[in-house]
């Protein structure tokens, strides 16, 4: 049996009888291999404590330490009362430390902010160190996994902040929410101990083996740089209910002991490399107040979609540039088809056709603009009656002069309609021949023809289908290639993954857009399809 399978299995047997606790469970298992420690932040009577002794039977052999903390709490009570043999004959300050914190393998604390201040400090040590100072020796303790509750966060400017950090995973729990499965519990009668076989069960060996190789599991560049995406963009969250944005702080320790929570997760999924599926729990260990969990919990899962959605504006970006393109060239053909006797249309400067009657007489309009114009008929429109600017030229413009909007149509090549208001275009005299500058124009444009890009060669519709394919298997992955990722994430995910499916859609109408222009102004022998 596979590691996989072997963890899926031990999790349906500690989840047997329990009622909508996967989440809380398969990740404090997680914690447990990875070696951090959960906080389980919920009201009373949601199970917090039950996670814990369900937990203990996940190791073969494994004992256990359970204790309700109040503000008289002593560390006699948690770390073993003074040993008076050995005060007495040793002249040595140690605890007895059996059957307590220090001698199990799982431990459970609840409601631990209302521990003073001494329980504090040797729990720090404890939790990240695995080690406990008994008089003048330090212990090694064989803790695997520490679960804290609470049914609130820790109080500002107490000193609970280092304690706090030292929590990794911090879970909400919550009452059973389905009806079915709330009515499942209340008649549910057994309260027997669970019994889980023994070959499931992690023995000690395995346990130091299976973290020696998920400290071998490695990091691609692309975690990394998802891991700094998320870190800068937590220095500016914006909140769901709030106008403004939080700086979210996350010490460089926890990034570490995220990194090491990756690492399990891929190992325990049967990866020797952390990829996109090990993420979407990442949530959990980011936030630090109530308020901003669902915003994390967003960008974590949204941030999985970037390399698609940046791919497909790098996408998008080119077939827009290549229908440019296209829509100048055949401006150009059709500039220069009709810069020939039959246009009586006179041109300036090469470029330029001349708007009469608009302005101070000196209004003029790159010829291509010009001819790309679709036609209206307007033949009641009215004539001249106000001023605007059409478009300014780089350096054309008067200083401090107002620019609006405007719409653009052309009648024939007679006249110009500016929001609808008719001006006449400068014709040639009848009989008069082109002059020397229409005829160096006709060159120009070939010129100008000659000079701009072409239409690139890439096949955009089998790029979109490889990004439509990519789009589908990272969706797969992150909703079936990791044992903790729970229903509501995978709701979210799918709702991300719908989102950036759509814009794909709108992609592939913009390449049926490029695709028409080719085949329009014939030049289809540019791009295979």
């Amino acid at each position: 049996m596979d590691i996989r399978d072997r963890i899926q299995q031990l999790l349906t047997a500690i989840n047997q009888e329990v009622y909508e606790k996967d989440t809380e469970l398969g990740l404090s298992l997680l914690a447990a291999l990875a070696g951090e420690s959960v906080l389980l932040l919920g009201p009373p009577g949601v199970a917090k404590s039950m996670v814990a002794r369900r937990l203990k039977a996940a190791f073969k052999g494994a004992k256990a330490f359970e204790y309700l903390m109040s503000r008289f709490s002593t560390p006699d009570e948690i770390f073993g009362p003074i040993s008076i043999n050995r005060l007495k004959e040793f002249d040595k300050y140690e605890r007895a430390i059996e059957g307590y914190l220090p001698t199990a393998s799982v431990v459970f604390l609840d409601e631990i902010w209302k521990a003073g201040p001494a329980i504090q400090n040797s729990l720090l040590t404890a939790i990240n160190e695995k080690i406990y100072r008994n008089g003048d020796r330090e212990i090694k303790l064989p803790l695997k996994l520490l679960i804290a509750a609470s049914n609130e966060l820790p109080a500002h400017g107490e000193g609970l902040e280092a304690l706090w950090d030292r929590f990794l995973l911090r879970i909400i729990c919550t009452c059973v929410k389905d009806e079915a499965t709330f009515y499942n519990m209340l008649l549910d009668n057994n309260d027997k101990e669970i019994n889980i076989p023994a070959d499931l069960q992690i023995s000690e060996e395995e346990y130091a083996d299976w973290r020696r190789k998920i400290n071998q599991v490695s990091l691609s560049t692309e975690i990394l740089h998802y891991i700094t995406n998320i870190r800068h963009q937590l220095k500016r969250l914006p909140l769901d209910d709030e106008d403004t944005i939080r700086n979210v702080y996350i010490s460089d320790r926890r990034w570490k002991n995220i990194v090491q929570l990756l690492k399990a997760s891929a190992f325990i999924n049967g990866r020797t490399a952390v990829n996109s599926a090990d993420l979407p729990p990442l949530y959990h260990c980011l936030w630090n107040e109530i308020d901003e969990c669902e915003p994390i919990h967003q960008l974590v899962l949204r941030e999985l979609f970037t390399s698609c959605l940046e791919k497909m504006e790098e996408i998008t970006e080119a077939i827009k540039s290549d229908i440019r393109i296209s829509r100048v060239r055949q401006a150009l053909e059709d500039f220069k088809n009709n810069c020939s006797p039959k246009n009586d249309l006179e041109i300036t400067d090469y470029f330029y056709y001349h708007v009469a009657e608009h302005g101070t007489g000196h209004t003029y309009i790159f010829a291509v603009d010009y001819l790309a114009l679709k036609e209206q008929k307007r033949e009641n429109a009215p004539m001249n009656p106000g001023r605007s600017i059409i478009r300014c030229y780089p350096g054309g413009a008067p200083s401090g002069a107002v620019q609006q909007r405007v719409n653009l149509y052309r009648e024939g090549t007679e006249y110009l309609l500016i929001d609808g208001v008719r001006y006449p275009m400068t014709q040639r005299k009848k009989g008069e021949k082109m002059t020397k500058a229409s005829h160096q124009s006709e060159q120009t444009s070939q010129n100008l023809f000659d000079k701009l890009p072409q239409i690139t060669s890439r096949n955009y519709r089998d790029e979109l289908n490889r990004l439509f394919q990519h789009l589908l298997t990272l969706t797969n992955s992150l909703c079936t290639d990791n044992l903790f990722v729970s229903p509501a994430d995978k709701e979210l995910i799918t709702h991300y993954s719908d989102e950036v499916l759509k814009k794909l859609r709108n992609v592939e109408i913009e390449e049926e857009k490029l695709q028409f222009n080719l085949r329009q102004y014939g030049r289809a022998e540019q791009k295979e399809v």
